[in-house]
């Protein structure tokens, strides 16, 4: 279903990287972890002690350069984590050697494009300034896929499915028996890097629920992941918001829904585009052509958006605020409070189903 979003409601989605996420290894390896100009990642004086920088340096083979990559998503060296200060999720924000906690900012994914991503910020592990001197700090930041983000960590055996989403193939065709050829199951795999946190934060449940809530949302969207554009072309016309400074270069009707999301909207076009690095406002045809693309924008949305709610739905699951919070995010001015009852059930309902096929509970908070 098309939505119409205010402009200033819309702002630059987080940084990308142009990989797939491998999944966590099943068991931990140890080594060093090499990076920008073939140096290692480094706790600087070999210390210990919490708030240890930890930094780019020639390679030694000493404690300080053997990291623990293990199966619980933290980085280890000398008996502790690595952490991002204080907990930010900013770019810029440093990263140090903590005493293992379990939080969020210790935790760690890396991909198989040997970007090493913290899926709390959804950034990458980043040599700062591009600086391949002895010392240099790293840091978290936007990911960009630059060789200063680039890293090769000890091997591990993968567990979980072969493009490390909590989803299966088997999986996905079984919650989507009629689907349109278009929407394959390496087309989603392909887009997952452009948000890493995505069902990659938290615990498997938390996971497993947020990939059945957004394919349920999908679901819904798109009769079963059936269509790729929308059916009513007496609307089309009418996505076109003269208003912006930009116009409608692709014409007054090109901006009709479009893919899992059904993204729609001249404006909405212009900041996807800008967030995924593609002109899809000149091109929006490029969301019904090519598969990754489609999936993209439909993470974008599901990552950085919040519509007519008050949070994106990434983190109305991550945070346990529940279901019904994502479809408030995507069309609750249409059908929460009661507008429209039986469009949030086909919601409710497609989800539950999803989620039983994922092995999960669904949680509470499954209406709005």
């Amino acid at each position: 279903m098309a939505r119409s979003l205010p402009a200033a409601a819309l702002t630059a989605a987080l940084g990308l990287s142009a990989c797939l996420l491998t999944a966590g290894p099943a068991q931990a390896a140890t080594g060093s972890i090499t990076g920008l100009a073939g140096k290692c990642l480094d706790v600087a004086g070999a210390g210990s002690a919490d708030g240890t920088p930890v930094q780019l340096y020639d390679c030694n083979g000493t404690n300080a350069q053997q990291w623990t990559v293990g199966s619980d998503g933290t980085i280890r060296a000398l008996g502790k984590c690595l952490d991002v200060t204080g907990n930010s999720t900013a770019d810029g924000a440093k990263v140090q050697l903590w005493s293992c906690t379990g939080g969020a900012n210790q935790k760690w994914t890396v991909t198989a494009a040997h970007d090493i991503v913290n899926p709390q910020a959804n950034k990458c592990l980043d040599v700062t300034d591009n600086n391949s001197a002895n010392g240099t700090r790293t840091q978290i930041w936007s990911c960009s896929g630059g060789a200063n983000q680039k890293w090769n960590a000890p091997a591990s055996d993968g567990g979980g499915t072969p493009s490390g989403f909590v989803v299966s193939e088997s999986q996905f065709n079984q919650m989507f028996p009629n689907r349109n050829s278009f929407y394959t199951y390496s087309g989603l795999t392909a887009a997952l890097g452009a948000y890493p946190g995505f069902a990659n934060t938290g615990s498997d449940t938390v996971r497993k629920q947020e990939a059945a809530a957004f394919l349920a949302n999908v679901s819904h969207e798109t009769g079963g992941l059936v269509y790729v554009v929308e059916q009513n072309t007496a609307n089309y016309p009418h996505y076109c918001d003269w208003s912006q400074p930009y116009g409608c270069p692709a014409g007054q009707a090109a901006y009709y829904g479009r893919g899992p999301l059904q993204l729609s909207w001249n404006f909405n076009y212009k900041a996807a585009g800008d967030a995924l690095g593609i002109d899809l406002l000149n091109n929006p045809w490029q969301v019904e052509n090519n598969a990754s693309v489609a999936w993209k924008t439909g993470l974008w949305y599901w990552n950085t958006q919040s519509g007519p709610g008050s949070m994106t739905p990434h983190n109305a699951m991550v945070n346990s605020a529940g279901f019904g919070q994502t479809i408030r995010s995507i069309n609750g001015s249409l059908e929460c409070d009661g507008k429209n009852p039986a469009q949030v059930q086909s919601r409710v309902d497609a989800y539950q189903r999803f989620t039983q096929i994922l092995g999960v509970s669904p949680g509470s908070n499954l209406y709005c």
